[in-house]
């Protein structure tokens, strides 16, 4: 298997920033494409033709072509596990057969929903939805950045095994008139089969004649479903070869689909779809999830950067920087390669980030002067979200623009504590408006720029096996089973005592 080689990368010259722009006039076009009404922006980052052309070479040299169509093909592109990822094919865009298999599953669901809405399950005005990872992350943020205007379904994602999350949830609703949805891709999950249990009792504490029948079971093992008390009816089954970080376009997506509506939902898949066939179909040169992973690499293999910051000024994306945790870090964070071997470079940098404003006032004193280099996106939204006659968008807006040109441009001062060096990269994602369609084009702009940057890692970003250790301890120290070192055996002692 090819390794990469970033000695060319490395050897890149250092031209700043500000001195980028002065040399090439055309340099915002050539660095900026237009998507699924998004407007992706990376003339601020040190990516040059010259870099382009390296990059170019690199992904020829790891077969990016070929390994993107066997994402699509359905081909085991997941080579650790021996099976394909196939969450394109959720959204319409993979093998035929693996395309009508998601059909037929999201017409179960739609199914199920028009029954839920025609009270067939009784009166249901709320979704208690439990799972963890990906079968929480992607509903909460479909749910937060679209339903807040929705009056359709009240709607609880619990992840933590936290007793006060689920209780805290259970306070808000009514268990007659609640749906109970366990999201689970084994239907093992320990967190997540917890807070069921804890569910479950609670409404049969609360008199509910038939709990099981208030339960919809979300899960790639419907046996296991079965097994704990579901009814074979109420279960919606997704793919084994679709990863729970990707599986929001599934039936994890049910409380989504549910507190939307479903043509919101069928309007997610499609803008989805709409990224697939952009990153199938472009030129490198104006691909924007090539472009991402191109300027992401940059950043990690030539100067160093250990982290990456995300920042949406845009209130109903605040749960984005969280989503993209998951996505990037649980698929990127390797250290072999996708044939076993030691990796000697780094692979994913952390992912952090925050919301607008907030942020300037928290971590932008680092981000400016500070002495890490962290590459930095901003996300922002055109139309506004909120009502209100006085103009808090614009100055939202205005404050997003500012601060890319501010790391970029910095200020020169004789009192160097009021000095800033600028030369500091950012990139900018400009959606027209945050609706179900646009939404879905961002997130899967994000699923493949994630692939791209594994791809030319030489990576599998499609398993994730550094989540089990710690779970497979706890659950012997929960057994007796297991002998710690004295630290973690004093801790222990003092808790349960």
């Amino acid at each position: 298997m090819a390794l990469p080689d970033w000695s060319a990368i490395r050897a890149l010259p250092r031209t700043p920033l500000p001195a980028l722009f002065r040399q090439d006039g055309d340099r915002v076009a050539a660095l900026s494409a237009d998507v699924a009404g998004i407007r992706f922006d990376w003339s601020k980052t040190h990516l040059t033709k010259e870099a382009l052309a390296v990059f170019s070479a690199l992904a020829d040299a790891m077969g990016l072509a070929a390994k993107r169509d066997a994402l699509f093909a359905g081909e085991a592109v997941n080579v650790t596990e021996g099976r394909a990822a196939e969450h394109s094919a959720e959204r319409g865009e993979g093998a035929p057969d693996s395309v009508a298999l998601a059909r037929a599953y999201r017409e179960r669901m739609r199914a199920v929903i028009d029954a839920i809405e025609a009270e067939a399950f009784g009166p249901i005005r709320s979704i208690l939805h439990v799972g963890i990872g990906g079968s929480a992350l992607g509903p909460d943020l479909l749910v937060d950045a679209l339903g807040r205007d929705s009056d359709r379904y009240e709607v609880a994602i619990v992840s933590n095994v936290d007793g006060v999350a689920i209780e805290e949830a259970m306070e808000r609703f009514d268990p007659r008139t609640t749906l109970l949805a366990i999201a689970s891709k084994t239907f093992t999950t320990t967190e997540t089969m917890l807070n069921a249990q804890s569910a479950l009792e609670w409404m049969q504490q609360a008199g509910v004649e038939d709990p099981y029948g208030q339960v919809i079971a979300l899960t790639a093992a419907p046996d296991k479903a079965i097994e704990w008390g579901v009814d074979e009816t109420r279960i919606l089954p997704f793919s084994e070869s679709v990863g729970g970080r990707y599986s929001l376009w599934s039936s994890i997506g049910f409380p989504a689909a549910l507190a939307l509506g479903w043509d919101a939902f069928e309007e997610l898949l499609e803008g989805a779809a709409e990224m697939d066939r952009h990153f199938r179909l472009a030129p490198i040169a104006k691909n924007a999830p090539v472009l991402a992973a191109f300027a992401d690499l940059y950043y990690t293999q030539a100067r160093g950067c250990e982290t990456r910051a995300t920042f949406a000024y845009d209130e109903r994306l605040r749960l984005l920087p969280s989503y993209l945790q998951q996505l990037e870090m649980e698929s990127n964070g390797k250290s072999v390669t996708a044939g076993g071997e030691p990796v000697t470079y780094p692979t994913a940098p952390i992912t952090w980030g925050g919301v607008g404003t907030d942020a300037q006032h928290a971590v932008f004193q680092l981000l400016h002067q500070g002495t890490h280099l962290v590459p930095v996106e901003f996300v922002g939204v055109i139309e506004p979200g909120d009502g209100l006659a006085e103009d808090h968008h614009r100055q939202l807006l205005l404050n997003m623009f500012a601060q890319g040109a501010a790391l970029m441009a910095g200020k020169h001062a004789d009192d160097p504590a009021r000095a800033y060096s600028g030369d500091r990269p950012s990139s900018t994602l400009l959606l027209d408006r945050l609706d179900p369609r646009t939404l879905g084009a961002l997130i899967a702009f994000y699923e493949h720029r994630t692939f791209v940057n594994a791809v030319l890692l030489g990576i599998n970003p499609f398993d994730q096996f550094g989540v089990e250790l710690g779970k497979q301890m706890a659950k012997a120290a929960d057994q007796g089973g297991l002998d710690f070192d004295a630290s973690t055996t004093d801790l222990i002692a003092r808790a349960f005592k």
